[in-house]
């Protein structure tokens, strides 16, 4: 591995966007299945790193949320990446229960 393989980023690093928000695509570590994809910014990320488990912002509602704090399928988190521009996350998780609000696995259960 290079030098820059491992570097390690801090939250000041991370490229946000004009509304201090960065997408994450959160995966299950197992399977390799993609879960979602959500929002966070400065205080989720830092959050989800603290606590081991993802926190988002809600953009609809203005606020931020524990994902499962309502339904319980909580996701545990085994390691967050970043990508090579600083500007996407990868949350690799341990579900407990399905990602989607519909009951699916995942939110990506349609196809066109």
């Amino acid at each position: 591995m290079s030098v820059s393989e491992t570097e390690q980023l801090s939250l000041d690093d991370l490229s946000f966007n004009e509304q201090g928000l960065i997408p994450c695509i959160v995966q299950d570590n197992e399977t390799g299945e993609v879960l979602m994809m959500a929002w966070m910014n400065r205080e989720s990320v830092q959050r989800t790193l603290e606590e081991r488990t993802t926190w988002f912002w809600s953009r609809s509602r203005n606020k931020f949320w524990h994902k499962g704090e309502e339904s319980g399928n909580t996701q545990k988190l085994v390691e967050l990446r970043y990508d090579c521009d600083a500007d996407c996350l990868l949350a690799k998780v341990m579900p407990a229960g399905p990602a989607c609000h519909t009951g699916n696995q995942s939110c990506f259960y349609r196809a066109f």
